[in-house]
């Protein structure tokens, strides 16, 4: 049965928020501030957070040097993804993608599905890897960042989780989960 092994150790990853939102400041970040407290009360560490206009070369260099740092392992955005004229946070990040996750996309619209119907497939929720980091890519609504966290990446991102984890991909855990 796929779930949490609790005889195996937590190992917490760095984890870096972006917003990407031409109005939201750090006081009216929902979205963002959900993700940085939630993946905290998992025990992760909060990397860095941050909040972009919807501008594709600013969110593909920030995500960049966050991916490139050591001290990041995961990169979480919000906002960008659906099809308002300024959502470019798809095409800004699919470019720097080593690898694209497209479970990714497919389970976040199943888990989707349950909250918001149909409506689901207005969202362009993207995950992959830009070189050892991995990028998951939420549309900006809170419900939406509550629906990726919950229902997939607390989850997917605990190195106790079985049948496998994304932590044993991350260099420097892939030793403890071989």
């Amino acid at each position: 049965m796929p779930g949490i092994d609790e005889s195996r150790e937590f190992q917490p990853l760095c984890i870096a928020v972006l917003t990407v939102s031409d109005t939201r400041t750090m006081e009216t970040d929902t979205s963002g501030r959900y993700l940085a407290d939630s993946l905290q009360e998992a025990g992760h560490s909060l990397a860095a957070r941050m909040i972009l206009p919807d501008d594709a070369p600013a969110i593909r260099a920030q995500v960049a040097e966050w991916a490139e740092n050591e001290g990041v392992d995961i990169v979480l955005t919000t906002g960008g993804t659906g099809f308002a004229p300024r959502d470019v946070t798809p095409e800004a990040i699919r470019p720097i993608l080593t690898k694209e996750m497209d479970g990714f996309s497919a389970l976040f619209h199943a888990v989707s599905r349950e909250t918001v119907g149909v409506s689901t497939m207005q969202s362009r929720a993207l995950g992959g890897q830009v070189g050892s980091s991995f990028v998951f890519c939420l549309p900006g609504s809170t419900g939406a960042c509550r629906d990726g966290w919950e229902k997939i990446l607390k989850y997917e991102l605990d190195s106790r989780y079985r049948p496998c984890s994304i932590v044993g991909m991350i260099p420097r855990f892939a030793k403890d989960h071989g």
